[in-house]
C-alpha cells in the first residue's frame, strides 16, 4: 500500500486558535498541532485541552497530528490519553531514544494510533535499528535537527553538513522498516530560496517530505516532494519498455539511450504509485 503524502508538515501551535481555525483550509499534507516547543510551560494544560476539542470537531482539510509533551515531562503522559479520548489517529512523540518509550506511549494511550517519532539526541542515532524495529505502531521517524544540532555541538550552516551522515541513517532506518522518513524544519522564514534549496537536499535524501514552521513553505515543499513531469514520463517509459512483447524475462532494456535494469523498474513503478496518490489520477494518468 501506497503510504498517504506527507511532503508537508506544518507544526501549529495548539495554543493559538486562530492558527488552528486557519490550518483546517491549507494545503499541507499533515496538519500538526504542537504541545510541546511551540507552547509555553503556564499553558500546557490549556493547549492540550485545545487540541482535544480541535480533534474531535474535525474540519480538517490537512490530516491531523499532535506532538505531544515527552512522556517523561510532567505532562507527556497526560497528553497522550487526553488525545486517545479524544480520538487522535496519529501523535508525535519527541525526544524519543528507544524503542521502550514508543511501547510504553501505545500502552498509555491504550488504542490503535499511528505513532511518528522524533530524533533528537546522541543515543538516539545509536539506537535507529531498535526504534525503527519497534512493535509500537509506528510510521514516521523526524529528525528534530535543531535539538540534534545542540546535543551535539555542531553548527549548522546552510547545507547541514554536521548532520549529512545522520539524516543519511535516519532515512536508511525508515527504509528498512517501511516507515515514511520526514525532514527537519528550516529555521529562517524569509528565505525561501534557502528554503527551497534545503527542501531539495532532504529529496535527495530520500525524505518523504519535511516539517514545515510556517504556511509560506507549503507550496515549495510540496512541489519539491512530488515527482515532476519529466520523472514521471520517464518511469512510465521504463514500465512500458519491460511490458513490451519479448522483454518480459530480460534484466536489462534499452530506454532512450540508456540501460535499465529490473531495479529501476521497482523504482518506477513506486514513483508512478507515489504520483497517482498525490494526484488522485488512475492509471497513471
Amino acid at each position: 500500500m501506497t503510504p498517504r503524502p506527507c511532503r508537508s508538515v506544518l507544526f501549529v501551535p495548539a495554543s493559538n486558535a486562530r492558527a488552528v481555525e486557519k490550518a483546517r483550509g491549507l494545503d499541507c499534507d499533515v496538519a500538526v498541532l504542537d504541545l510541546e516547543d511551540a507552547v509555553a510551560p503556564s499553558a500546557k494544560v490549556e493547549a492540550r485541552e485545545a487540541a482535544c476539542a480541535a480533534v474531535r470537531e474535525g474540519g480538517f482539510g490537512p490530516r491531523l497530528a499532535v506532538r505531544i509533551n515527552a512522556l517523561e515531562t510532567e505532562w507527556g503522559k497526560d497528553d497522550a490519553r487526553a488525545l486517545a479520548e479524544a480520538g487522535a489517529d496519529c501523535i508525535i512523540i519527541p525526544k524519543v531514544e528507544n524503542a521502550d518509550q514508543l511501547k510504553a506511549a501505545a500502552g498509555v494511550m491504550g488504542r490503535d494510533c499511528a505513532l511518528w517519532a522524533m530524533i533528537e539526541t546522541p543515543r538516539a542515532l545509536f539506537n535507529l535499528q531498535g526504534i525503527s524495529g519497534c512493535e509500537a505502531p509506528l510510521e514516521a521517524l523526524m529528525p528534530g535537527v535543531n535539538d540534534l544540532a545542540d546535543a551535539l555541538g555542531a553548527t549548522l550552516g546552510e547545507d547541514r553538513e554536521p548532520l549529512k551522515s545522520w539524516l543519511a541513517m535516519i532515512v536508511a532506518a525508515s527504509r528498512v522498516s517501511s516507515l515514511l522518513a520526514i525532514d527537519g524544519v528550516y529555521n529562517t522564514l524569509d528565505n525561501l530560496d534557502g528554503f527551497a534549496t534545503e527542501c531539495a537536499q532532504g529529496a535527495a535524501f530520500g525524505f518523504d517530505g519535511k516539517s514545515l514552521i510556517h504556511p509560506s513553505q507549503i507550496g515549495p515543499a510540496n512541489a519539491a516532494f512530488s515527482p515532476d513531469a519529466a520523472a514521471v514520463a520517464h518511469a512510465r517509459k521504463v514500465v512500458e519498455a519491460f511490458a513490451a512483447p519479448g522483454a518480459e524475462t530480460l534484466g536489462v532494456v534499452r530506454v532512450d539511450d540508456r540501460m535499465v535494469e529490473r531495479l529501476h523498474l521497482a523504482a518506477a513503478r513506486r514513483l508512478l504509485a507515489r504520483h497517482q496518490a498525490l494526484t488522485g489520477a488512475r492509471n497513471g494518468e
